[in-house]
């Protein structure tokens, strides 16, 4: 039986405005919470980006540590997942505005961002 656990994030109190807004200022990160706020959870390598595994790794540590995002690994597989409730709770009607302003359709991504 493999272990199931979470990747360490800040507490909801510890969020910072400047900090989530730098995380969203790369448009591979703000594509990935978009297609995060369309899903529950996804995998560490989403489907139609072309980035290489060390940089994707680079994308959702940054998301995880600025609170964007719940990381759970379970063996060899991460999932993550947009923290809605903390991010609405802290920051309310940032997430829709910023979601809104990324649009509903999957960004074209660069074959190597980063």
């Amino acid at each position: 039986m493999e272990s199931v656990r979470s990747l360490p994030h800040p507490a909801r109190s510890d969020l910072d405005l400047a900090t989530v807004l730098h995380a969203l200022g790369d448009p591979v990160r703000l594509e990935l919470v978009r297609r995060l706020s369309n899903e529950t959870e996804v995998t560490c390598a989403p489907s139609g980006l072309a980035i290489p595994k060390s940089t994707m790794s680079n994308h959702w540590r940054i998301l995880r540590e600025a609170g964007l995002t719940a990381t759970v690994v379970e063996g060899r597989t991460h999932r993550m997942r947009l923290r809605v409730a903390d991010l609405d709770q802290r920051f309310p009607g940032l997430l829709d505005v910023l979601l809104a302003a990324a649009g509903p359709n999957s960004m074209p991504m660069p074959s190597d961002h980063g």
